[in-house]
């Protein structure tokens, strides 16, 4: 992924108005982040842990959306699948919920999806991030294979909330 500046990335969210877009957190290491090990940039809000965002370029312009999700559930360590990057885990997979543009958003419609809850796909993907409980389903793709599945799977997401 091409690094983004605070700048792009508030000028991206398809999602949210330009007034909520200002407010968000954004991070402020972004110089530091490994955009060349990125398919998208993911974050949680420190603030509010509910709120997540996430930063892609499926088309070649970024999109942004905002995204929310349920409080960690105590005691809840249930094996599940992310959607994006297939990765299975214990207790890290988290169902987050994107409004959707335009006007169907703004009326409370709404996609969700479970995606990993630390937004680290494209690390698990690539094998830079392991998962806590250090199991890994076998599949006998490559990894350029895997990343582009994710992308797909993302971008499939991506056209969900901008439909």
């Amino acid at each position: 992924m091409k690094p983004l500046t605070e700048q792009e990335i508030r000028a991206a969210f398809v999602n949210c108005s330009k007034g909520e877009a200002k407010r968000l957190y954004v991070p402020r290491d972004l110089a530091d982040r490994p955009w060349d090990d990125l398919d998208y940039l993911g974050w949680r809000d420190p603030q509010s842990p509910g709120r997540a965002y996430l930063v892609a370029a499926p088309t070649g312009r970024p999109q942004a959306v905002a995204l929310r999700s349920p409080g960690p559930a105590a005691g809840l360590q249930r094996r599940s699948m992310c959607s994006i990057c297939l990765t299975t885990r214990s207790g890290g997979v988290v169902l987050m919920v994107a409004p959707r543009a335009g006007k169907a958003g703004k009326q409370g419609d709404s996609v969700g999806s479970y995606l990993c809850g630390d937004l680290d796909c494209s690390l698990y993907v690539r094998g830079k991030k392991d998962t806590a409980d250090g199991a890994r389903v076998y599949e006998t793709l490559t990894v350029e294979e895997k990343i582009e599945r994710t992308t797909a799977n993302l971008a499939a997401f991506l056209a969900k909330v901008t439909a």
